[in-house]
């Protein structure tokens, strides 16, 4: 960092002797140039290898650079060109707030001939501030008793320019009873007043409201205004007085910080409101008002910062005193700070040799230091050495530069290292030092790969996190130094349920941060496995592997899940529901099984602990629901009285914060058999048409009626079938005269085959209920041929009719209330159709 220099004179002067010094500093190693403030990173200085008549190619193989006082380097060396430019913005009001010329100073380093050249540049002002003052809002009481022509001291405006583009004139407007006079102060600074034009009246107009501008000598020209309230008050006859119109305190830099620096007393003749006064800073620089503090009751200025002599060596405060009836008065306060030697030497390394060969002459240039001490005076003057015993010296260079030269020739078979210690003394009481140590070794390799903190790294994720949250964070160590120790990290590149690793999760390379890249469901992830590489920067990189495990956490997110009874219909209503239908006998005992709700979570741990309650039942008391296997038995023997149809609702709850719930909906139906459980569906569906039934119960009732149906299908087709038989055996009887007189010859087959005729007899006995009908076959009434044919003269018998021979032919038959059919039908055609006899006896 340059620090800032003394004042030149005035600005053309500075810039005549910039031109001039520039050519006469050459030939004495020191340069001399002018750039304005605030230009952009890169701006042209001065041509720095032409003045010092230096070789540029031959310069780049040896070393060249630019150094600065300080962290911030401002300036830089164009390599191509050998320019001097800017490195960074430069803004003066930053640097020399205080200063009227600021000048940086830096060095030109050739470190292979460990050369060096001193640089100064001042920087110009610009009109980049505007004035401005330290409250925009202003408040002046004044009595009304004030005679014209009194002056008031008003706030000065702020402006960090110098020169023409600082505050260079004042106005006012708003009012005809006041005016606006400037006055010089010991400094050159001017100090506007408020001038009373006329006399104030109270009753009047009790308030009058002014404008203070401010306006800088800048091209073209910046201002900054200040709204100014004068208040008019009664007569108030004495104005307080400071005891000094000056205060000059004089303290040490090491004051211990709430030390009181000084007290101001101003006295007021005026008794009561009037007579009390209050202090307030009028006029205070921003640097210093973090500084100091003033009571304004008390008016004692105490420290509130550490003072820095190095920093500021003198403020300058105005401190104003007001009375309750507005009239005041102002002070000066100056305080100087003085040196104490509390700034150790401080010695900079501008160059050094890592080795030097031991045929190396004497005189060798080995590195070239920098020694300061920020104290002044005694305090400041350092003297540097190094041990006797070592084969160096010191050979003063440049200003505040030493070089470290070779005092003989080195012997490397003595001593293959050095460590040379080089100590600075100050001339203060006591005496301050410090050391420099120069190593002659050599430079780092990158021989050392990252090293992570832990073996191993795991962590535990909550699922349904948000898309970037940070699971954990991975650090490594480089031992070695610079880029070779600088750690980026990457993740080996694997797959997640057959979806890159790195769509799940990715790590910041410079700081190791683990993110989450997406929600976590721990139903289908519940641990992550993956490593992460730490990588330095050296050529050729090394790197080291970590394992992490990123382990899920389960969250209640899952409701439980009902799987017994099954789920209700899309129709039914929206929610949770569900619906079964049991049988349980009425004479069933306390304790019976009658279903169980079966239920499962998605969820793990105790958000997938299940408890089962019966929360709504049509007979409270019949039932009970086991707490944890969902069972539901009876909790009493059925009665009489209770309804054969029973709905229960059992709610499922998981033992998650909060819990979820599912409810299952059963019905019970009190019977003995199937029959009364699907008659009990039957009556309540047809006592409710317009509720939705279960699909068990639409499925029963479907299969009743499909049976109903059968059935009187069935008993339409026997009735069909019995009218068939009838209509047939009425056309037999008419036609039965026909087989008289046919010989037995056309009983006979071909090839001699007799065919056998049988008479079939069989007994039928129909009731009212067609399921208890009988049908009996009697052997006894089979034959091999056909019975005797009637004689001509005796008519056939008619269709129902009993022949007495017939049932004189057959005594041992036994009786039968139902009645006889008789028939006879051939083998096999051609023989005429069967002969049926019905025989009916009352």
């Amino acid at each position: 960092m340059c620090a800032a220099g003394r004042r030149w004179g005035r600005r053309e002067r500075a810039v005549l002797w910039c031109v001039l010094g520039a050519a006469w500093g050459a030939a004495w190693g020191q340069l001399r140039y002018s750039v304005a403030e605030e230009m952009p990173k890169g701006s042209f200085v001065g041509d720095v290898a032409k003045d010092l008549r230096l070789d540029l190619p031959a310069l780049r193989d040896r070393g060249i650079r630019v150094v600065s006082e300080g962290r911030t380097q401002y300036f830089a060396l164009h390599e191509g060109r050998g320019h001097l430019v800017t490195a960074e913005r430069i803004d003066r009001e930053e640097l020399c707030e205080s200063v009227q010329q600021c000048v940086l100073r830096c060095e030109l380093i050739v470190e292979g001939d460990m050369e060096v050249y001193g640089i100064e540049v001042e920087i110009r002002d610009i009109n980049d501030n505007a004035p401005s003052f330290k409250d925009v809002e202003l408040e002046e009481r004044i009595s009304e008793t004030t005679a014209p022509g009194s002056r008031f001291p008003l706030p000065e405006a702020h402006d960090p320019d110098v020169g023409l583009n600082s505050v260079q004139s004042y106005e006012l407007s708003g009012d005809e009873h006041f005016s606006l006079a400037v006055r010089a102060g010991p400094g050159g600074d001017e100090r506007p007043e408020l001038v009373l034009a006329k006399a104030l009246d109270r009753e009047s107009a009790a308030f009058h409201e002014l404008v203070l501008r401010a306006s800088d000598g800048g091209e073209p020209a910046r201002t900054g205004t200040a709204r100014l309230c004068v208040a008019v008050l009664d007569a108030n006859d004495n104005a307080p007085v400071f005891s000094q119109a000056e205060y000059t305190v004089r303290v040490p830099e090491d004051v211990p910080v709430g030390s009181t620096l000084v007290t101001l007393t101003a006295t007021d003749a005026d008794e009561g409101l009037n007579g009390d006064v209050k202090y307030s800073l009028k006029k205070i620089t921003e640097k210093a008002s973090q500084i100091f503090h003033l009571d304004s009751e008390t008016g004692a200025i105490t420290l509130v910062r550490s003072l820095d002599f190095e920093e500021g060596d003198s403020y300058a405060l105005e401190v104003q005193v007001r009375d309750g009836g507005g009239l005041s008065d102002t002070a000066k306060v100056a305080i100087t700070v003085t040196d104490v030697n509390d700034n150790a030497p401080e010695i900079s390394v501008r160059s050094a040799l890592s080795s030097i060969s031991e045929d190396s002459p004497s005189g060798t240039v080995v590195a070239l230091l920098h020694v300061q001490d920020r104290d002044s005076g005694a305090n400041g003057e350092v003297r540097c050495s190094i041990a006797e015993s070592l084969p160096f010296r010191l050979e003063r260079s440049f200003d505040n530069y030493y070089r470290v030269v070779t005092a003989r020739e080195l012997d490397r078979e003595e001593v293959s290292e050095y460590n040379v210690t080089v100590r600075a003394v100050d001339g203060g009481s006591p005496a301050l030092w410090s050391s420099a140590v120069l190593a002659l070794r050599v430079l780092d390799v990158n021989d050392n790969a990252p090293v992570f903190a832990e073996a191993s790294y795991s962590a535990r994720l909550a699922e349904n996190n948000a898309a970037g949250a940070l699971v954990l964070t991975v650090r490594a160590w480089d031992a070695d130094w610079g880029q070779n120790a600088r750690v980026r990290y990457r993740l080996w590149e694997g797959r997640v349920r057959g979806a890159p690793l790195s769509s799940y999760v990715s790590v910041q390379a410079e700081t190791g941060a683990l993110y989450a890249l997406r929600s976590f469901d721990y139903e289908e992830v519940r641990e992550v496995g993956l490593w992460v590489r730490a990588e330095d920067g050296g050529a050729p990189a090394l790197s080291s592997n970590v394992s992490v495990r990123l382990v899920i956490v389960d969250e209640n997110d899952n409701a439980p899940q009902v799987l017994y009874p099954p789920p209700a219909s899309s129709s039914s209503s929206s929610g949770a529901g569900w619906a079964g239908v049991e049988l349980a006998p009425r004479s069933a005992e306390a304790g019976a099984l009658v279903a169980k709700v079966v239920a499962v979570d998605a969820d793990a741990g105790q958000n997938a602990w299940l408890s089962y309650e019966l929360a709504k039942a049509t007979e409270p008391g019949l039932f009970r629901v086991g707490l944890h296997s969902g069972e539901v038995r009876t909790a009493r023997s059925p009665l009489a009285r209770d309804a054969a149809r029973q709905s229960l609702v059992v709610v499922v709850k998981d033992h998650g914060r909060p819990a979820l719930s599912a409810t299952a909906t059963l019905t019970v139906v009190l019977g003995e058999s199937v029959a009364e459980l699907l008659s009990e569906l039957g009556s309540a569906a047809a006592a409710a048409p317009g509720e939705p039934a279960g699909r068990l119960t639409r499925w029963l009732v479907v299969a009743v009626a499909a049976v109903s149906c059968l059935f009187v299908a069935f008993l339409l087709l026997l009735l069909a079938l019995r009218l068939r038989r009838w209509r047939r055996s009425q056309l037999l009887a008419a036609g039965s005269g026909a087989l008289r007189g046919v010989p037995a010859s056309h009983f006979v087959g071909i090839d001699g085959v007799r065919a056998f005729l049988h008479s079939y007899s069989h007994e039928v006995s129909l009731t009212a209920d067609s399921r208890k009908s009988q049908l009996r076959l009697s052997a006894a009434s089979c034959c091999d041929t056909l019975p005797a044919r009637p004689p001509p003269d005796e008519p056939a018998p008619l269709l129902g009719e009993d022949p007495a021979g017939a049932r004189r032919a057959d005594p041992d038959a036994a009786p039968v209330s139902s009645s006889h059919r008789t028939c006879s039908s051939a083998a096999s055609p051609p023989f005429p159709p069967v002969l049926c006899v019905l025989r009916r006896e009352v």
